[in-house]
């Protein structure tokens, strides 16, 4: 219980800790150990499909990694908006300008992140609301089946950068002394 008293009187925001032990949020904590999650059982679903021929599984863990993923970034766009002020939390990283938040290593490896997690989302949607509206149920390949392979590993492409961009930016702002 001192730990916790401690490292809340430490913190820039008063109570806004995770559990990770860094001065992360509670949503940016579960954020941050998500991505260790859903970046692997992505590339397992990806194996089932083109090495093991596994459609069902396929798409029943996209819909499944689909769904979490959007109520997961819902809930921490709220409370990012709402609730959690991240540059107070990261004031105190070496790599953190409060002055200049956009232009400083902090700033960019946001935007880096950024730039990749917004166009995989919304590519992600595209790719599974086609695949629901292109594939037969049960799936099995078909003529949307080459677009679906390319856009769909260019979406895989998209959600490991953005879990690796995610993670270095967490670590820089909310981790690093």
């Amino acid at each position: 219980m001192e730990f916790l008293l401690a490292a809340d009187a430490a913190l820039p925001v008063k109570g806004a800790y995770g559990f990770l032990g860094g001065r992360g949020s509670l949503m940016l904590d579960v954020v941050f150990l998500a991505m260790f999650l859903v970046v692997p059982v992505l590339l397992f679903s990806v194996y089932q499909v083109k090495y093991l021929r596994r459609y069902q599984l396929h798409k029943q863990l996209q819909i499944v990694l689909g769904t979490v993923l959007l109520i997961a970034v819902t809930a921490f766009e709220l409370d990012m908006r709402f609730f959690t002020d991240w540059k107070a939390l990261a004031t105190p990283s070496p790599y953190f300008d409060a002055t200049k938040p956009w232009s400083c290593p902090v700033g960019y490896s946001l935007i880096v992140h950024l730039s990749f997690a917004i166009p995989t989302l919304l590519l992600w949607i595209v790719v599974i609301v086609q695949a629901l509206r292109h594939f037969p149920s049960p799936p099995q390949p078909g003529k949307h089946s080459a677009w679906h392979r390319r856009w769909g590993m260019i979406a895989t492409a998209g959600m490991v950068m953005t879990g690796v961009t995610g993670w270095i930016f967490y670590w820089m702002a909310f981790i690093a002394t």
